[in-house]
């Protein structure tokens, strides 16, 4: 069953997450654009990061037969643009994120809630100590 345009951007976003993504943000662009209805914006720490969100976000779309009508940047991986037609997805290295503050130019579009769920339980790996690991 395909997936709608706010499931896929949420699909986007919590897959991310889960290859912990810096600053998720989810934004509705209907009535605002005539090229997407979601923009999905996100950042990791590295370009191998990078790399691994917009991979991972790929392989989780296959799962549900979704292949990306084009994927842009991710030989250098400071800023990959992977498009879904009705969601796009942009992944940073955080400093090309911070130098094109694209969020700033799309200040009118409402921003959606990520279940908060997912948020947890990402945040919950995220935050395991090694002392949490190895203790008897």
């Amino acid at each position: 069953m395909p997936l709608e345009a706010k499931n896929k951007a949420l699909q986007a976003a919590q897959s991310a997450l889960a290859k912990k993504a810096k600053n998720v943000l989810v934004l509705e662009l209907k009535g605002l654009a005539i090229f997407t209805d979601y923009f999905v914006i996100c950042s990791g720490e590295s370009t191998t990061q990078v790399r691994a969100i917009a991979e991972h976000i790929e392989s989780e779309f296959a799962k549900h037969a979704l292949k990306p009508l084009s994927v842009e940047g991710l030989r250098y991986a400071h800023w990959v643009l992977m498009d879904y037609g009705d969601a796009i997805i942009h992944i940073f290295e955080e400093e090309t994120r911070a130098y094109y503050e694209l969020e700033k130019l799309w200040l009118d579009a409402p921003r959606i809630d990520i279940p908060e769920r997912e948020r947890t339980l990402c945040q919950k790996d995220r935050y395991t100590s090694r002392d949490e690991r190895y203790s008897p």
